[in-house]
């Protein structure tokens, strides 16, 4: 397993240049069955970089382009009357997929935006009363402009807790940048790609990081982060109950990716600023800066 791990992130680092731990944390946010969304301007990769997940992990992949206009029924189907058969009979939405691109999100009305909060949370849909089952592994990708470019609509704390990571890409070094110029159309290099991790060992992949230890020690320092979050003055929003179950799933995905059976607190720090920066309330946009002060203040046992 961990070493097509390894062929997994060579093959998308030659397509993506330059951004090794925004990958990491991509696949790590995969392997712990969350969600990702990715926030940054136009232009630097964010499209790129699910399109070549979905390549080399074998997944059915469906980009939805999110606009003022578009209507839940746009996104997860609808039923329309079959004359021959004289019922009602559902449409598939692009949501039945394994890979979803939710592109540019935050485009779209809150209206929108809540078609996926049941599908991102129980990986199912509900319509007119029937509950259709969506495929596995499901694993939703959105991609959002920053909130004062023009026609945005903020992400309400609901949607926004769904997603189990948030990263940044920003752009390339200088090294990257002149590879990129120079080098082939990454359109073209992601056609080339081949199916690394097909969807069954994807899943076993995830069974194993279920199955990671953690001890009680280390689950004291995630309860200190928790807490601290909550009385802090620095937030005005304490991480959930679900977001701390979720840095513990981050956690456990990150060491499975460091060929380690038990979590330690550096995973738990390499993964705090994507899983909490979006959750807390803070005057800096940079998730490393609103994580700063649980780094810094909350101490190792």
């Amino acid at each position: 397993m961990q070493k097509t791990l390894t062929q997994l992130l060579d093959s998308a680092n030659h397509i993506i240049l330059g951004k090794d731990l925004h990958i990491r944390l991509a696949l790590c946010c995969l392997l712990a069955k969350g969600h990702l969304l990715i926030e940054d301007i136009p232009g630097v990769g964010k499209t790129t970089l699910s399109h070549t997940l979905a390549k080399l992990l074998g997944l059915q992949y469906q980009r939805i382009q999110f606009t003022s206009d578009i209507l839940p029924a746009d996104i997860v189907g609808s039923s329309i009357y079959d004359v021959t058969k004289q019922q009602f009979s559902f449409h598939h939405g692009p949501l039945f997929k394994q890979m979803i691109l939710a592109d540019e999100i935050n485009r779209s009305t809150p209206k929108a935006q809540s078609a996926l909060l049941e599908a991102m949370e129980e990986q199912q849909v509900t319509v007119e009363g029937i509950t259709y089952p969506l495929p596995e592994p499901f694993f939703v990708i959105a991609t959002q402009n920053p909130s004062h470019q023009i026609g945005t609509f903020p992400l309400p704390e609901s949607q926004l807790d769904r997603f189990l990571m948030r990263i940044e890409l920003g752009y390339p070094n200088h090294q990257a940048e002149r590879e990129l110029l120079s080098g082939q159309s990454r359109h073209a290099l992601i056609d080339k790609l081949e199916t690394q991790l097909p969807p069954a060992m994807l899943l076993a992949m995830q069974e194993a990081v279920q199955a990671i230890h953690i001890s009680s020690a280390l689950l004291d320092y995630l309860q200190a982060l928790i807490d601290y979050s909550r009385q802090s003055p620095e937030y005005s929003c304490g991480l959930s109950p679900r977001a701390g179950l979720a840095l513990l799933t981050a956690a456990k995905a990150w060491a499975f990716m460091q060929h380690r059976d038990s979590v330690l607190p550096e995973d738990v720090q390499a993964v705090l600023p994507s899983v909490a920066g979006h959750r807390l309330r803070a005057g800096s946009v940079n998730s490393a800066a609103i994580v700063a002060p649980l780094l810094n203040d909350v101490a190792i046992p």
